[in-house]
């Protein structure tokens, strides 16, 4: 198993949200490297059948019967684990909830409850993490983010906003550790569309079958990124071309893009198929049922994406951008008017 080098334990992770989808993912992720797992749900069913994966993967495992909503039981969810395996190595916050619905059709109560899961789950449990992460002075959190926090699309302004205040939040945060010099390092993740049991779950009042917006990646694709994400702890990672085609292009075209998601994100979000009547959503109760971490787009979804730190591309931009105005200083010289000779 891996093993914590200051105090020699093994290693350990939180994962919220992983009954299904991503934590379910990352969390066999992590156990297939030996590494204590424990993970946060509300669905009994589900939290089981990822405790099974993440002892026939080779790790070990704790279930804590959570909603992230609720500040006292993730707290008490941390202290339990510390307890049970001596520390907590990195916390990782996936658990999401979302609506499918125009703003006007989504109720205030509505909005609250998916800001109290998709934003203050994160932030309790980012706190819960710190609790004991500074006590030690090491630890990594990750919050699974989304191109969306970046690029708003119609029909999930609940789920957008959301996310966006997650990484507001992290900026602040992480600019509080620098000036406390603390070691405990944070990270966001943006994802591209997953093939998740979520489209299936999520509340909506649209006629159609929901779908996550082509291309579409397997989830153990997104848990191998994650996993690396957090041993190198980027400040940001884009993970897949569709993230960073929308994270960059809301950067240089937002308007041109507004009017584009206007004619297209609609149909972008939906199937042909009609929607299922009466079938239940997650979004105040859990599904309770053991999906594993795949949804209904197995045919469609890739398994293996690329990855890329935004510094990087930022300073491969600026290099670009560098060459090309040194050039143009070149030419302008170049063709200027000669001086004569006295």
């Amino acid at each position: 198993m891996m093993r914590n080098e200051k105090d020699g334990r093994h290693r350990t992770v939180v994962v919220t949200g992983a009954s299904a989808g991503v934590g379910r993912a990352i969390a066999h992720e992590f156990a297939r490297h030996r590494w204590n797992v424990a993970v946060l749900a509300r669905g009994e069913a589900g939290l089981q059948g990822t405790v099974r994966d993440v002892e026939r993967a080779g790790g070990r495992a704790l279930a804590h019967r959570v909603d992230v909503a609720d500040a006292e039981a993730v707290m008490r969810a941390a202290d339990e684990t510390v307890r049970a395996f001596g520390g907590i190595d990195v916390w990782i916050n996936v658990a999401m909830v979302t609506i499918y619905a125009p703003a006007q059709q989504t109720p205030p109560e509505e909005y609250q409850r998916a800001t109290e899961v998709t934003y203050l789950g994160q932030v309790y449990g980012t706190l819960a993490a710190l609790k004991h992460m500074q006590r030690r002075d090491e630890g990594t959190i990750v919050c699974i983010g989304s191109a969306l926090a970046y690029r708003s699309i119609p029909l999930q302004s609940s789920y957008c906003a959301a996310k966006a205040a997650v990484r507001g939040f992290l900026d602040s945060l992480r600019s509080e550790l620098l000036h406390d010099g603390s070691r405990v390092r944070l990270t966001m993740v943006q994802l591209p569309a997953v093939n998740t049991p979520q489209f299936d779950w999520a509340r909506s009042r649209m006629q159609q079958q929901l779908e996550p917006v082509p291309p579409i990646y397997q989830p153990e694709a997104i848990a191998r990124h994650v996993y690396r994400a957090a041993h190198t702890a980027p400040r940001e990672l884009w993970i897949g071309f569709p993230t960073w085609k929308a994270i960059i292009g809301n950067m240089i075209a937002p308007g041109w893009i507004d009017g584009y998601l206007s004619r297209h994100g609609y149909r972008g979000e939906m199937t042909s198929r009609p929607a299922r009547a009466n079938r239940p959503d997650n979004l105040y109760e859990p599904v309770d049922t053991d999906p594993g971490a795949h949804g209904r787009f197995d045919d469609r979804a890739l398994p293996s994406v690329s990855a890329a730190d935004p510094r990087w591309l930022r300073l491969g931009l600026a290099a670009a951008l560098g060459t090309v105005a040194f050039g143009a200083l070149a030419a302008a010289r170049a063709s200027g008017p000669s001086r004569r000779l006295r």
